[in-house]
């Protein structure tokens, strides 16, 4: 006959084990829908996050590191004349690889790349001041390097603008800085500034219109 000690601990322990094994499957199940949630906010043609994911990092970055932070927006140039002369699914490609070179370049400078939508992207990344035009230059030539498609080599053409978190004030959050970055982008695309352009306070600043970038399509709208 087992003594009562031993039998009360043996019996503990299986206790302790059925209670464990719900613990178990709920945490698994939680991991499993956390997984679920992180890969529906990912965009499924480039595999980066989105705005909302964007804006969480830069202001983290912000907290931490101020002085290097940088918010770059990205456009590819002429890709609906890329769609209508070889097919959507080549601007697709093209779309894709900007997507990834921006996500591997962002990644290696502590910070993201986002899908905005369609051909534009943003990044929150770390950089030091004094290297901005060199660091951008450099991303802008590998953005430019030729992608394959069905026989079809692409060359794909980016507009870049950048804000610098040190160029504004203090209390210029994340959503600041991709407007700046945006303003930016806009006037080196237009040909109003050269590639490399940095936002200034202005740009950070300029008046939206109905809550966009003015020059963005539908802002000529008259209002209802």
């Amino acid at each position: 006959m087992m003594p009562a000690q031993p039998a009360l601990r043996q019996r503990s322990r299986i206790l302790a084990l059925a209670a464990a094994v719900p613990l178990a499957v709920a945490v698994a199940d939680d991991l499993r829908v956390r997984r679920h949630l992180q890969a529906a906010r990912r965009d499924p043609l480039t595999g980066l996050p989105g705005r909302d994911t964007l804006a969480t990092r830069t202001a983290a970055l912000a907290r931490g590191h101020r002085r290097l932070l940088h918010v770059l927006v990205a456009d590819a140039d002429r890709l609906k004349t890329v769609n209508d002369t070889l097919g959507h699914a080549a601007g697709d490609t093209l779309i894709a690889a900007i997507g990834h070179r921006l996500g591997t370049w962002a990644h290696a400078r502590g910070g993201l790349a986002a899908r905005l939508g369609g051909d534009e992207f943003a990044l929150a990344v770390l950089l030091e001041p004094d290297a901005t035009l060199r660091e951008v230059t450099a991303l802008h030539q590998l953005l430019a390097q030729p992608v394959d498609h069905d026989g079809h080599r692409l060359t794909p053409a980016v507009s870049i603008g950048t804000a610098r978190a040190t160029d504004l004030p203090a209390a210029a959050d994340a959503a600041r800085l991709l407007r700046g970055a945006d303003m930016a982008m806009y006037r080196v695309k237009t040909g109003e500034q050269l590639p490399g352009y940095v936002a200034t306070r202005n740009d950070a600043y300029t008046p939206t219109v109905r809550g966009r970038r003015p020059g963005r399509p539908g802002t000529h709208l008259p209002l209802a």
